[in-house]
């Protein structure tokens, strides 16, 4: 049996997502997200009452990177100059 279309490459998948709101369509996506390491979602609207579908390209062969902490993520990159009217 011949795909409709092309097969993504070895170790990764084209996972697809419905959902009745966005909401709950976000959740599963970063669940996913949170095991394995995958690209930026992509959103359509499904049909009416506020259906959501969403596309992303899920890595199997990487997990997904730690959880970084917010100590972490809010500290100085070191390339922050201060600004004139900070003087």
């Amino acid at each position: 049996m011949k795909p409709s279309q092309p097969l993504p490459p070895a170790g990764q998948a084209e996972v697809r997502i419905v959902a009745a709101t966005p909401e709950v369509a976000r959740m599963i996506a970063e669940a996913l997200r949170s095991r394995f390491a995958a690209t930026e979602q992509r959103s359509y609207p499904a049909g009416g009452e506020g259906a959501t579908r969403l596309h992303l390209t899920v890595d199997t062969t990487h997990t997904a990177e730690p959880p970084r902490s917010w100590l972490v993520t809010s500290r100085s990159s070191g390339s922050d100059r201060i600004q004139a009217d900070e003087i």
